[in-house]
């Protein structure tokens, strides 16, 4: 898998997961170009990748690709607080 073929994996994937979860409602959906990828690595035949959208919700994502079993597992995580503490 090239590194295009996987940010597109991990930015559809989180739009999917996104647009499942948003209010219906509300009558908002996003699209590939509101996910963006944070960081990434690839070792051997695995990737994994960290994510966040563009919404406001705290909201992050990982994903990684097992290139041994062709299998993407998906982490969402909602962060709470971001405080600096001095030393």
């Amino acid at each position: 898998m090239t590194e295009k073929k996987f940010f597109d994996l991990v930015k559809g994937t989180v739009r999917d997961y996104v647009n499942e979860h948003l209010d219906k409602t509300d009558g908002k959906s996003i699209t590939t170009d509101d996910v963006y990828v944070v960081w990434y690595c690839k070792t051997l035949q695995n990737w994994k990748a960290l994510a966040s959208t563009t919404l406001p919700d705290g909201m992050y994502y990982e994903l990684t690709l097992n290139g041994d079993r062709a299998e993407l597992y998906f982490d969402a995580y909602k962060k709470f607080e971001n405080r600096c503490i001095a030393l």
